[in-house]
């Protein structure tokens, strides 16, 4: 490389020679090598009904045990499970994290099944947002749980989706990328998966539900990517158990009539999952997750905040004026939430002065009927007692009258007797 000099107009040019390379071919390296020791974060989401095989699909995937308490179907409403692991191959480090949809399917009512799994995904994108907003910001070095990846499992029974999973999936479709998968495809012969796999792919698209395809932008990737498209929803099989098949121990799942084997591709699509999730799609899925599923939810969320690019005049975007402006709608909406309080109670104290002015008019009524009552009950005693005082008084009048003229009886029946006496002596 040389470069080319002039001093003056007549002078003539002269040719500098560099002594080394410029090296700006490098910062692809520099790249890599920066990421690599930053390390990297992948998050799925495994959506599907108890039972379906979503951990063993899991620790097959990854090859590694990862640990899981076993759900159960008495669960009263869905809840999410996240467990995050560190993994490592060769000198890259990735923090994988895996969450699971406990009790998802088994409630008689399952209309918001899907809720418990929309509420965590935004969650996740609320708290990166939190991060972006900081004054002090660390995006590089957060753990990132934005959701990346939704296995979305589909129960091999019937001929169709079911409504949950179209409700489901339609619900999260503008959230998350979700790639389907039927679980357990070796319960299904070959003839009835395919047409299994052309009725989901129908109904997916009648339905409107936009499901993640692999990039075909990427010449490296586009025609192996072109491919994979054709074969969604893969059908899979997982199996954590080595079965000697041949001269060789191969993971698969052995039955009386014989074996399955995960990684043999005529018998699942275990293998083309792996290659698009893992090995293919990765970055592809971190990116879409931020640049597509995470701006929607971060523009809608600024737009409520009162946040915009530019007013109706089309003038500059002012930050300060934004903040201004919802201070002051936030200040004024207070005030007017404080006044709404302020009357809302003096209205219930009028209700209650006005509740106990009845109370105490109506207690008054009763102690003046009670005082009343008194009075007369009092009257009628008194009246008693006259009327038992005058008896009495009668009473003892003929008692007294009684005894004198007793008395005179007595008296006036002893003289004759004496002198009958006086006569026989």
């Amino acid at each position: 490389m040389s470069i080319s000099s002039s001093e003056g107009l007549n002078e003539e040019k002269r040719t500098i020679e560099l002594n080394g390379h410029v090296g700006f071919d490098s910062l692809p390296d520099q790249l890599v090598s920066k990421s690599v020791a930053q390390g990297f974060s992948f998050n799925i989401l495994c959506v599907g009904e108890t039972g379906v095989g979503k951990s063993t699909l899991m620790n097959t995937l990854f090859n590694t045990t990862f640990e899981n308490e076993e759900a159960s179907h008495y669960g009263n409403k869905v809840h999410l499970h996240p467990q995050t692991y560190e993994l490592q191959e060769s000198n890259v480090n990735l923090k994988l994290t895996i969450v699971h949809t406990v009790g998802f399917g088994d409630q008689i009512n399952r209309e918001e099944s899907f809720k418990p799994i929309l509420e965590y995904i935004d969650t996740q994108f609320e708290k990166y947002l939190e991060e972006e907003l900081k004054i002090k910001r660390s995006l590089f070095s957060c753990h990132d749980t934005r959701i990346h990846a939704c296995l979305y499992f589909i129960a091999p029974s019937g001929h169709s989706l079911k409504s949950l999973d179209l409700v489901t999936m339609k619900k999260l479709d503008s959230k998350v990328n979700i790639i389907p998968v039927i679980a357990k495809a070796d319960t299904v012969n070959r003839s009835e998966l395919d047409k299994l796999k052309i009725k989901i792919m129908s109904e997916l698209v009648s339905n409107g539900v936009q499901i993640y395809q692999f990039p075909t932008e990427d010449e490296a990737v586009a025609e192996i990517n072109s491919s994979m498209n054709t074969h969604l929803p893969f059908a899979v099989v997982g199996s954590v158990e080595n079965v000697k098949v041949g001269n060789k121990l191969v993971k698969a799942r052995l039955y009386p009539w014989g074996s399955v084997q995960v990684e043999n591709e005529n018998h699942c699509d275990f293998v083309k999952l792996r290659e698009m999730l893992v090995r293919v799609n990765m970055e592809d899925l971190r990116e879409q997750t931020h640049a597509r599923h995470y701006e929607l939810y971060r523009r809608c969320k600024l737009e409520e905040m009162g946040f915009k690019d530019t007013d109706p005049d089309s003038k500059s975007f002012s930050l300060q004026e934004t903040y201004e402006a919802k201070r002051k709608e936030f200040l004024t909406d207070l005030q007017r939430k404080e006044e709404e309080m302020r009357q809302m109670f003096v209205n219930k104290v009028k209700e209650a002065e006005a509740e106990l002015k009845e109370k105490e008019k109506e207690l008054h009524e009763r102690f003046e009927q009670l005082k009343r009552m008194h009075q007369e009950e009092k009257k009628t005693l008194e009246e008693k007692r006259r009327n038992l005082e005058e008896e009495m008084n009668a009473f003892n009048r003929r008692k007294v009258a009684a005894e004198t003229l007793m008395g005179q009886a007595v008296q006036g029946g002893s003289q004759p007797f004496k002198k009958d006496k006086d006569k026989k002596k």
